[in-house]
C-alpha cells in the first residue's frame, strides 16, 4: 500500500459549544492531491491549522501524522517536512520578490549560496526573474500567489498545505496555478487542497472530502461522488419520426418527448449501462442521431451533501465508505 503522507483519525476542535471538528478522519496517500471542500465556516482553515502545527487539537482527538512524524510529539519534525500557503499573501510588499525569497532562505537557515542558488532557480520555475528585482506591492495577484509558492517551496517540503490559494484570480491565473500544482505533485509532493471553487477540486484532486457540521460528509474521487446524487441521464434523439417511435416502443421505460423527438432514460453514466442501451437498439436495428450523457455535477454533490436541495440517495451502512468527486458544470459528453 501507498504510504500516507497525511494520517488523522478523529480530529476535534472546538470553540466553546461550537464544534468546528467532530471527528474527522483523513487519509492522504504520498504524492497525491487531497481536496478538503465544504461551506464557509465549515472547518476547513482549522483543519490545516491543526495539521499544519499552526494550533493544538483537542486532548481527546485521535493520533495524527504528518510526514511521517507524529503531531503531539514531534511537532519541529513536521515543520520542517512541510510547507503552508495561506488564503492570504505572505509575501512582503516593501521589498523585491528576491528579497521575500532570500528571507525564506534565510529563516530556513540556508547557507548565503545555497539561498541565492534556490532562490535564482525557483524564480525562474515561477516565471518571475524579470520581476525579481521589483517590489513586490507591484506585482499583479496571479504574481504575488506564484511568490507565495515558490516562498513556501524554499525549504524543499515533501507535503504542502494550500489554502484557498487561487481565490481572488483571474480564469487565466486560476489556470496557470492549476498548472504550477500539477507540477509539484507530478515531483513526488504531497497537496493538500482547500478550496471554494468546485471546478477546481473536480481538475486536480485525486480524492475529495466535504465537509459539513464539522463532520465528513462524504469523500472519494469524483466520479465516486457524483454517483451518490441521482438525476443522471441518456438522451437519444432522433431526426426521422418513424426510428423515434421504434425507439420507443424498444425502451419502452425512456421518458418521451414527440416534440423533439428525443428519449430519457435514468442513467449513472458507466459504460456499462451505455453499452445495455445501444445494445437494445442494435437489436432493433436502430440508429440514434444523437446520444448525449448527462452526470450529476460537483454542485449537485456539493449542495446534496452540505443540505441544498438535491438529496443523496441513502447509503448501505454496511458497504464501504462511497468515494467522492465532482465537477463544475453539468457534463453532456455529446457522441
Amino acid at each position: 500500500m501507498t504510504e500516507l503522507a497525511i494520517s488523522a483519525t478523529g480530529l476535534r476542535k472546538s470553540y466553546g459549544d461550537k464544534n468546528v471538528l467532530d471527528g474527522v478522519d483523513i487519509a492522504v496517500p504520498q504524492g497525491t492531491i487531497f481536496s478538503l471542500l465544504g461551506p464557509n465556516g465549515a472547518g476547513k482553515t482549522t483543519a490545516v491549522k491543526i495539521l499544519s502545527t499552526l494550533i493544538s487539537a483537542d486532548p481527546d482527538s485521535g493520533p495524527v501524522r504528518v510526514g511521517g512524524h507524529d503531531l503531539g510529539t514531534a511537532a519541529q519534525a513536521v515543520r520542517a517536512s512541510i510547507g503552508v500557503t495561506g488564503q492570504f499573501s505572505a509575501v512582503d510588499g516593501l521589498i523585491t520578490g528576491e528579497e521575500n525569497m532570500l528571507l525564506m532562505a534565510d529563516l530556513h537557515h540556508l547557507p548565503k549560496a545555497e539561498g541565492r542558488r534556490v532562490t535564482a532557480e525557483l524564480l525562474a520555475r515561477f516565471d518571475l526573474t524579470e520581476a525579481a528585482k521589483k517590489p513586490a506591492s507591484t506585482y499583479s495577484g496571479g504574481m504575488k500567489r506564484r511568490l507565495d509558492i515558490a516562498m513556501t517551496l524554499v525549504g524543499d517540503p515533501r507535503i504542502i498545505f494550500l489554502d484557498e490559494p487561487t481565490t481572488g484570480l483571474d480564469p487565466r491565473s486560476r489556470h496557470n496555478m492549476w498548472q504550477i500544482i500539477r507540477e509539484l505533485v507530478a515531483d513526488g509532493v504531497t497537496v493538500f487542497l482547500t478550496t471554494q471553487y468546485l471546478e477546481e477540486a473536480d481538475e486536480l484532486a485525486d480524492r475529495i472530502a466535504v465537509l459539513h457540521d464539522g463532520k465528513i460528509a462524504a469523500e472519494g474521487t469524483a466520479e465516486e461522488l457524483k454517483r451518490l446524487v441521482a438525476g443522471g441521464h441518456v438522451k437519444l434523439r432522433f431526426t426521422d419520426p418513424t426510428a423515434y417511435q421504434r425507439a420507443a416502443a424498444a425502451l419502452a421505460e425512456a421518458a418521451r418527448d414527440d416534440e423533439s423527438l428525443s428519449l430519457q432514460l435514468p442513467s449513472d453514466g458507466s459504460q456499462r449501462e451505455l453499452r445495455a442501451i445501444l445494445d437494445r437498439l442494435d437489436t432493433a436495428a436502430i440508429e440514434a442521431d444523437e446520444l448525449t450523457v448527462h452526470t450529476p455535477d460537483l454542485d449537485d454533490v456539493f449542495f446534496a451533501l452540505t443540505g441544498g436541495l438535491a438529496t443523496v440517495p441513502p447509503q448501505n451502512p454496511t458497504a464501504p465508505a462511497a468515494d467522492v468527486t465532482a465537477a463544475n458544470s453539468p457534463k453532456e459528453n455529446v457522441r
